[in-house]
């Protein structure tokens, strides 16, 4: 099991749309594979109306960025991000 982590940049305007997106998203998930997503924002824009978000996925399996890669597709989350999202793995030591 690994935990992962995406993050990635939001326009101020794009921020209450995404946030829709992204928790219908994260429901779903829930429902179909049994995860405990988090998602989370720095405290602060970056100050030109940019943030930076991060979606945190905790003990989840092999494969499972496949997983997310077609939920943010079909629920057209790139359409409202400034930016790609970064994805990264970490495993406890």
């Amino acid at each position: 099991m690994m935990d992962l982590y995406i993050y990635y940049k939001v326009r101020d305007a794009d921020q209450t749309a995404l946030h829709r997106a992204v928790a219908a998203m994260q429901a779903e998930l829930v429902s179909a594979h049994g995860v405990a997503p988090q998602l989370k924002r720095r405290p602060h824009s970056s100050g030109d109306g940019i943030w930076t978000w991060m979606e945190v996925y905790p003990a989840v399996r092999d494969g499972f960025d496949a997983v997310l890669a077609d939920a943010v597709q079909a629920h057209g989350l790139s359409a409202l991000t400034a930016g790609p999202r970064h994805t990264e793995f970490f495993t406890d030591i």
